[in-house]
């Protein structure tokens, strides 16, 4: 059998959507009455105008309508509850963005409901990305005028996923947390407050330069790395969270960013195995996530190669290959994907992971047992094992 009962799936990317008294509750009360909060559109709007031209933006068919429930934060409306959250729906009926709770499965954003759709699916853990401050909070980076609120909205996510949403089933539901990207002191420090708080992992852009960040060859990244690195954090980085989306234009419909996803998570990789983050933190993790897996044996040739021809003159690792680096601290994860799955020992077995994306639309809910089941015909049960449960085990410090 290809996947046995006692192998339990552990997805490391799955989203929650915010229920609407995070903020109100988690902040303190100074901060509440521009901080996000949900409200009852009284009129209709241009999505696209009201929030940007952001990934979130561009996937909404339509603008705000009078009746639909948004996000507010200092006084800006954000149309953008429940992305994508068409689990459960038919995909006939599917379409950018749900704009009610009501209009969403509740496990989107209950966590006693999430266990209970877990198990339904027959997944066991759990890792959840944000939804309303973007999948690593860059909202809190782009979009905030008062940077002490931005701080005390990031604070007060942190807060409510570990003390709230993972503390619902602490053994199955596992912390991420986003940081202060505009001030490297202060991601320190909150890097180091959710550590001992419980977090597994901190999410960071796939790309900061986008973001109007330094770019990772910098040293400016330096003490998150190593902040990341002694506190045993995993760097999560999601597809999307640059920003960018990874379309040659703009004429055609977000299903060709959608086929294209796996574009940004090629460019991050070779980014990081091309600077001196992995050289001067030994013990550092990756995880690729969202980012598919079957690119990687071509990208791992093809910079290896370059490397060889390539490294004698240039300001870069003369020693280690590029996938020699990706192997010590690189983790790909994947939805559906024979293509790398065929091609898991050019990867290594190690590096994969698997991941349900509940409740976005590329999720495999309510079957994902059995469509881990199919793409893993002819594996031998150790390697299954490893990928969809002790590799996450492993990683996450589970």
């Amino acid at each position: 059998m290809p996947l046995q009962d006692h192998m339990k799936l552990v997805s490391v990317d799955d989203h929650l959507i915010e229920p609407p008294h995070v903020w109100q509750h988690y902040l303190p009360e100074r901060f509440r009455a521009r901080g996000p909060k949900v409200v009852e559109a009284t009129a209709k709007a241009d999505s696209l105008s009201a929030v940007g031209k952001s990934a979130a933006a561009t996937f909404s068919a339509r603008g705000i309508e009078a009746g639909d429930q948004i996000w507010v934060y200092e006084d800006r409306p954000y149309p953008n509850i429940g992305l994508n959250a068409v689990v459960g729906k038919p995909k006939e009926k599917w379409n950018g963005d749900p704009m009610r709770f009501d209009d969403m499965r509740r496990g989107c954003w209950d966590p006693v409901e999430r266990i209970k759709d877990m198990d339904t699916d027959g997944v066991w853990g759990s890792l959840c990305f944000p939804n309303f401050p973007r999948f690593a909070g860059t909202l809190f980076l782009t979009d905030s005028e008062d940077k002490q609120l931005a701080l005390a909205c990031v604070r007060a996510y942190n807060d409510f996923v570990i003390d709230e949403w993972c503390a619902t089933a602490p053994d199955r539901l596992i912390p991420l947390a986003i940081l202060p990207l505009w001030d490297v002191a202060l991601m320190v420090e909150e890097l180091t407050r959710v550590a001992a708080k419980g977090a597994r992992a901190v999410a960071l852009p796939e790309n900061p330069v986008p973001l109007g960040l330094p770019s990772y060859h910098r040293s400016h990244w330096e003490p998150v790395f190593a902040a990341a690195q002694h506190h045993d954090l995993v760097l999560a980085m999601h597809f999307g969270t640059s920003g960018v989306l990874p379309s040659p234009h703009d004429d055609g419909p977000p299903l060709m960013w959608l086929a294209l996803l796996g574009v940004n998570a090629m460019q991050c990789a070779v980014d990081l195995l091309l600077s001196p983050v992995f050289n001067k933190h030994p013990r550092l993790r990756v995880a690729l996530s969202e980012g598919g897996i079957g690119w990687m044996p071509y990208i791992l040739e093809r910079t290896d190669h370059m490397w060889s021809n390539h490294k004698h003159y240039q300001d870069i690792d003369q020693d280690n290959a590029p996938s020699e680096l990706f192997r010590r601290h690189m983790f790909g994860c994947f939805i559906e994907d024979e293509a790398g799955v065929a091609l898991r020992h050019s990867i290594g077995v190690d590096q994969i992971m698997w991941e349900c994306d509940y409740p976005h639309s590329d999720t495999t809910w309510p079957n994902s047992r059995a469509n881990v089941a199919q793409q893993m015909k002819g594996v031998p049960d150790d390697e299954v094992h490893r990928i969809v449960e002790l590799n996450a085990r492993r990683v996450f410090n589970l």
